[in-house]
């Protein structure tokens, strides 16, 4: 195996610690031409389907990237902000705000705060030359997915740690798997409903939806279902609902595999044939708005619900930039930096540099 050629390296330069938060990605631009390759790359990871390789293989180059870009596209154009995808411009927002947030709460301001995402750019082998530039010798890896799957959080940090095996000094390595239950996350995402009603009013129902996942990842030990569930039930604890005023399901299901249940579609359609006479969708699994809560659920939920017969329709937002939820996020991280958040000793390293020197050291 070659080695990445590491940076050359000044004897008393401070080791500098980093927050690398991965998001799940996004095509250039809103065309086929853009798409088709962040699909290819998405769809290709054995992590997000499960199947023999070959036969995936050529279903997907024979079949779906041959279709599904260009209705992936329309989708997308629907939904993109004057500033690029909305996935991006969010986690750019959060990833600065954190940066400030981090930087002021731990009197550090030598703290880096970097974004990657798993698909597309900036791409994780990117961003980790970027913090080894840095001297970045400790990284703090926080997929950006409050539930863990194998699917999402695995794949993340999947893509890190074969970078890592390119390295001939490494970094020292933690991880955040999940933040389900965090305090912090679960009271931001009940705040960010109750504002919402504080201005609009309270619906019938509330269907709490997160991204589903295949039931066969569920039957082999993965987390998932069991960790979206106990989000929705402490979201609505910390809300004062009943187990009548609120309902959780799974959206975004593809192919012919038994997925999660209940399905969101489904329960849309069931809930407009009984006539509720408002629904309000919140998508407690995205900590930034996207496609999938742009269009499939504030769009394509909204038909299937009044279609069938329902009354008013209400998407709420995502986290995205609340102050509450950054200051959460910051909070999650310091304690997961105990021990990592010492200043540089100015004196300690001048003396190194300067024995390094006597001892012949070029720089």
């Amino acid at each position: 195996m070659t080695y990445q050629i590491e940076p050359v390296y000044t004897h008393g330069t401070a080791e500098k610690t980093a927050v690398l938060l991965i998001n799940l990605g996004t095509p250039e631009a809103p065309t086929a031409q853009a798409v088709r390759p962040y699909l290819k790359e998405f769809l290709g990871d054995p992590r997000v389907v499960e199947i023999p390789r070959l036969v995936w293989w050529l279903i997907l180059n024979g079949i779906i990237l041959n279709t599904r870009p260009k209705k992936s596209a329309k989708k997308y154009a629907s939904v993109w902000m004057k500033t690029g995808s909305p996935l991006k411009v969010h986690t750019e927002r959060q990833t600065h705000l954190l940066r400030q947030h981090l930087q002021a709460s731990t009197f550090n301001s030598t703290i880096v705060v970097e974004y990657a995402m798993r698909y597309g750019n900036p791409s994780v082998a990117s961003v980790l030359n970027k913090l080894k530039a840095q001297n970045c010798q400790r990284i703090l890896l926080l997929p950006l997915y409050p539930q863990y799957a194998a699917s999402s959080s695995a794949t993340a940090l999947d893509a890190v740690f074969k970078e890592l095996l390119l390295l001939r000094n490494m970094p020292a390595i933690r991880t955040v798997k999940h933040f389900h239950d965090d305090q912090g996350y679960i009271k931001s995402s009940a705040q960010n409903i109750r504002d919402y009603w504080q201005k609009h009013g309270q619906p019938d129902k509330l269907v709490m939806s997160f991204h589903g996942v295949p039931v066969y990842t569920l039957e082999k030990g993965d987390p998932y279902h069991c960790e979206c569930l106990k989000s929705g039930r402490l979201i609505a604890q910390e809300l004062g609902l009943s187990s009548e005023q609120y309902v959780v399901s799974f959206q975004s299901r593809f192919g012919k595999t038994e997925w999660i249940k209940p399905y969101t579609t489904a329960t849309l359609h069931a809930l407009g044939k009984l006539g509720t006479k408002r629904v309000d969708v919140v998508c407690p699994g995205f900590v930034a708005d996207c496609l999938e809560t742009l269009e499939e659920i504030a769009m394509e939920g909204k038909e299937d619900f009044q279609q069938a017969g329902g009354g008013d329709y209400h998407f709420i937002p995502c986290l995205n930039d609340r102050p509450d939820w950054i200051n959460a996020l910051g909070d999650l991280i310091i304690r997961n930096l105990q021990g990592w958040l010492d200043k540089p000793d100015e004196v300690n390293l001048e003396q190194s540099r300067l024995r390094a020197l006597a001892m012949h050291a070029k720089r």
